[in-house]
């Protein structure tokens, strides 16, 4: 078991600048970039003294919208360094998500893209600051945003009125001495808030999560700790960096351990089994819907998977058959799944490499080291015996400071004995082991019945022509709810509602058994990959909600 570290995010990369300097650090094969450490930790420090030169004090808030881009990584142990927050911004955020997010995080500088998919971010923020246009850059005075003082430019523009491009924040830097810039990395404070991740928000307004020094670089150790990485690991990291599953989970493992970050700006299937292939990844992070695309896509066979070993399955429920496919057929015999949420930093339970194959593809794992959790039930706060569902709860180091500027949601989310209340619900066993049998909210209650989608979604992925399913409760006038499957069939396959009722009767309980059975080519989806079962609810409310009143 470790203890916790005491380190900084930028002392730590300064550490491994000194102690593996040769060693491949960080690779964007679509850029062109292959930097060792001693290169990475030379060109960060150059980003960290353009924005200190641009006026950026410790505890200014910087918000970073763009995809996995290299200056991503570079702000990341950048604004480290001198203490300045980082505020992830949603990549799939329009106008009135990221005016909300900017105000509410009193952010004093926006780094920005030209576009992702449908959104031009150029032209979404002059909708949102439209005195950018006649601001000197660094001099912003914007009536809807009062803090926010200076945007910088990533992209293909040359003319940008009002805006700093991220060269000339770079250029700006070399007025700052290597002396001014080692001492503000002396001031900081491990307990400093670093980082503030902006939960999705499928409910409410988004809560900026405030995540100190010492809660995700202790969380990034334990992780790649029990995933057994070392420098000779080269992790493919094609999960959003806003997310903490990128920025804590992925860069600053690799990171903590020595390893090499090989990052796609953004998910895609082909892309991902070429560079497991090119650059001979030994550990592959994602969620599983994207495992499933990796190997449902035509071409998987033609690349070599054989160097992989380990990963993690993370950011929703595993399907039991695509975790054995991926230790199969994908050769990572080591995959692991983790459970937690941003708040805690993001994990909080991780499978072993060495746990029996079921308990790797029917639990969540045990608690990290150092890392306290239980069962509660969640109507009287009281612990469950063993294997008894109720809330899980954690207490430990890894728990945010808050939700910034927000007292009551912080309160009703962390007690008053310092339990963090997930709001999932779960079992633990005898041995330790964490199920999560789905989210407080994502229950069905049909009839007076509980019924947890998690468990009919483990059923119907046993069907040979199941690629993917998602199942969420319809209203019902008579029962309340009804249970409704969203089925994403495998290529080249057809099916009906009539033959998966069959598949189902006498397997499992009648009341189980979805009455509506919808088949989908795609769903609703986050930009972490995470399906949005509210709006699967949404969609299909209307139609079946009001004639749902009988059988």
């Amino acid at each position: 078991m470790s203890a916790f570290i005491e380190k900084t995010i930028g002392q730590l990369l300064k550490e491994q600048a000194e102690k593996i300097p040769d060693h491949d650090a960080l690779i964007f094969p679509e850029f062109g970039i292959k930097q060792n450490y001693r290169d990475f930790y030379r060109h960060t420090r150059d980003v960290a003294k353009g924005f200190m030169a641009l006026g950026v004090k410790q505890g200014d808030h910087v918000s970073v919208w763009t995809t996995n881009l290299p200056e991503w990584v570079y702000l990341q142990f950048g604004l480290g360094m001198i203490g300045a927050v980082l505020v992830t911004v949603n990549t799939n955020y329009k106008s009135h998500e990221i005016e909300y997010i900017l105000k509410q995080s009193d952010s004093t500088t926006l780094v920005l893209m030209e576009a992702y998919r449908d959104t031009n971010y150029y032209e979404t923020v002059h909708q949102v600051v439209p005195e950018l246009k006649h601001a000197n850059p660094g001099a912003l005075a914007s009536r809807a945003l009062p803090f926010m003082k200076n945007v910088v430019y990533v992209g293909p523009r040359t003319d940008t009125p009002g805006m700093f491009k991220f060269a000339e924040i770079v250029e700006m830097g070399k007025k700052i001495s290597d002396t001014e810039l080692d001492a503000r990395m002396e001031v900081l404070d491990v307990h400093d808030v670093i980082n503030m991740q902006y939960t999705s928000g499928t409910t409410g307004f988004p809560k900026g999560v405030m995540l100190t020094h010492y809660n995700i670089v202790n969380n990034a150790r334990m992780v790649g700790d029990v995933m057994g990485m070392t420098p000779e690991d080269r992790l493919l990291i094609q999960v959003p960096l806003f997310h903490c599953f990128g920025c804590v989970m992925s860069t600053l493992n690799s990171v903590c351990h020595g390893s090499t970050m090989v990052v796609l700006e953004n998910f895609d299937p082909l892309k991902a089994l070429q560079a497991v292939d090119s650059e001979k990844c030994t550990a592959i992070n994602g969620v599983p819907t994207m495992f499933i695309a990796m190997l449902a896509h035509p071409d998987f066979d033609r690349y070599n998977m054989k160097t992989l070993r380990t990963g993690i399955m993370a950011g929703a429920p595993c399907p039991v058959e695509t975790m054995n496919q991926v230790r199969t057929k994908m050769h990572c015999s080591e995959v692991v799944i983790a459970f937690g949420q941003t708040e805690c930093s993001p994990v909080m339970t991780m499978t072993r490499r060495d746990d029996p194959v079921e308990l790797r593809v029917s639990t969540v794992g045990r608690l990290l080291p150092d890392i306290e959790g239980k069962i509660i039930d969640p109507d009287t706060g009281e612990d469950s015996p063993v294997n008894t569902q109720g809330e899980i709860v954690t207490r430990n180091k890894c728990v945010m400071k808050g939700y910034y500027k927000m007292p009551e949601a912080t309160a009703s989310a962390i007690d008053r004995d310092g339990w963090l209340h997930t709001g999932d619900l779960g079992t633990v066993d005898e041995n330790g082991y964490f199920k999560v049998t789905g989210r407080i909210k994502d229950m069905i209650i049909r009839g007076g019945e509980n019924i947890y989608p998690r468990e009919i979604e483990e059923f119907l992925h046993r069907n040979p022509k199941v690629n993917d399913v998602h199942v969420v409760g319809i209203p019902d006038e008579k029962y309340g709810e009804q249970v409704l499957a969203a089925i994403q069939l495998k290529a080249g396959v057809a099916s009906s509602a009539e033959e998966f009722i069959e598949y189902c009767t006498r397997k499992i309980a009648r009341h189980k058994i979805p009455k509506y059975w919808e088949f989908v080519s795609e769903y609703p989806m986050t930009a972490s990959g995470k399906v949005q079962k509210y709006k699967l609810r949404e969609l299909f409310k209307d139609k079946y909600g009001k004639s749902a009143s009988k059988g």
